[in-house]
């Protein structure tokens, strides 16, 4: 078969896409959309504000985010891919605090995950999804799930 068919890349060896929403997006959400969504990211659905503590600065800061819930935790969208500042604080300290539908969770034991078919993810978030591209997550779960407590 040609290397030129128009056959789908998938398997163990397909690499995912990279997220439509790029750097410079990032940077004017950084500057004035999280400004705006962190105060209705606590409560509407599919949002949630995740609280975060910086590699190096050890400052805290908070981050609205597209999460769903799983059945012994949460799953957040990586809509600008494992590169956010937010993603690597995250992996690197092991745990966050999550306000969502007006509820705070602590969460532990981050696993980056690649899922095409987008599960946990309702019908119009998946849409969405798709077409940014976003086809990783990072997972978490509850702490205290699955240890008996």
């Amino acid at each position: 078969m040609s290397p030129h068919s128009a056959q789908p890349r998938s398997g163990p060896h397909a690499s995912p896409q990279r997220p439509r929403l790029g750097r410079r997006m990032a940077h004017f959400n950084r500057a004035v959309t999280n400004k705006v969504s962190i105060h209705v990211a606590g409560w509407a659905p599919g949002l949630g504000i995740v609280t975060h503590v910086g590699r190096r600065t050890h400052t805290v800061y908070r981050t609205p985010v597209n999460v769903f819930r799983t059945k012994d935790g949460f799953r957040f969208a990586l809509t600008y891919g494992r590169d956010a500042e937010w993603v690597r604080n995250a992996l690197a300290h092991g745990a966050v605090r999550l306000r969502t539908h007006r509820r705070d969770y602590e969460l532990t034991n981050p696993e980056i995950v690649h899922d095409p078919h987008r599960q946990h993810v309702g019908l119009i978030g998946r849409a969405l999804l798709r077409f940014m591209r976003v086809s990783e997550f990072l997972d978490f779960r509850r702490a205290g799930a699955g240890n008996g407590t």
